[in-house]
């Protein structure tokens, strides 16, 4: 008898790739040319990331350049919440998170897919703010992270602890 294969679905975020990402950030801002007297900065406030400068099209730029520093270093945009900009004082702020974790929401979106979409004979669990996908067949589990990458969600997916 075979035995079962599994892998999880998860939405984790890598901490020194953000962190680089946000190194990067600051030193583009504290050099550009348009940053120049906007007291624009970039850094980390406790686990949120703050991005502050003096006009709101100015601190829109900030997010603008961290975006595509993350972009650039693989980490999925959909992992960061940005709020939106607002005075404080004579400065314009943004405040923005990493989200980790499947919802059991989102759980229950990928879990209906698999049972509408999926081979037959895959079965999903959720363990907390993971999916775990199991199956006798691994051609199954291949053919479910297909289907799972091709669906737009408002969350980042990554498969891990494929056994």
């Amino acid at each position: 008898m075979a035995s079962e294969s599994s892998f999880d679905v998860v939405s984790k975020v890598d901490r020194q790739e953000v962190d680089n990402a946000l190194n990067q950030a600051a030193k583009e801002v504290a050099q550009r040319f348009d940053f120049k007297g906007t007291d624009a900065k970039i850094a980390w406030s406790g686990e949120a990331v703050e991005m502050q400068a003096v006009s709101e099209e100015r601190v829109k730029a900030v997010l603008d350049v961290f975006r595509s520093k993350l972009a650039r270093r693989k980490v999925d945009l959909k992992a960061l919440e940005a709020g939106d900009p607002r005075p404080s004082g004579k400065l314009w702020k943004i405040t923005a998170e990493t989200v980790e974790g499947i919802s059991q929401e989102n759980a229950k979106k990928i879990t209906k897919l698999l049972r509408d979409e999926g081979p037959k004979g895959v079965k999903s669990q959720v363990q907390g703010d993971e999916l775990r996908v199991s199956s006798k067949s691994r051609d199954d589990l291949q053919s479910v992270q297909r289907l799972i990458q091709a669906q737009e969600y408002e969350f980042a997916v990554q498969f891990v602890n494929y056994r």
